[in-house]
């Protein structure tokens, strides 16, 4: 598939993660890494680490678009996002309902939402190591 079209097609979560990203530019950076932003620090570290009550987010990928809470956390986690961002390109804007419909699915099996989710262990795999 061309790369204009799988874009275009993660392009509405891409949008949302377009929004978010100048959050970074109050004392972090945003960048392009490989085809993909990339928006740390800043006013997103605190809103990542402390705005989920049930565990702090070091990074999401939002289309092409990675939030993280740090240069080094992007660094850390480039491979399980860019999983993420190539999962965006195959399903598009019904990604983040899948996303959701898995961890619903891994509740139900007795799994952790997040650990049992599908599209996590991919991404985890990718790294080489089990979903935590």
């Amino acid at each position: 598939m061309k790369t204009w079209v799988r874009r275009a097609w993660a392009s509405p979560t891409t949008v949302f993660g377009l929004v978010l990203a100048p959050l970074a530019l109050a004392g972090g950076r945003v960048r392009v890494v490989d085809g993909v932003i990339e928006a740390s620090g800043g006013l997103l570290a605190p809103l990542l680490s402390r705005g989920n009550p049930w565990f702090p987010i070091q990074a999401i990928t939002l289309g092409h678009v990675v939030l993280g809470v740090s240069v080094e956390a992007l660094g850390r986690c480039r491979v399980h996002e860019r999983v993420h961002v190539r999962q965006y390109e195959t399903w598009g804007p019904l990604f983040p309902l899948l996303y959701l419909a898995s961890s619903a699915a891994a509740l139900g099996r007795g799994r952790g939402a997040y650990a049992g989710n599908a599209f996590e262990r991919e991404a985890f795999a990718a790294e080489g190591r089990p979903a935590s």
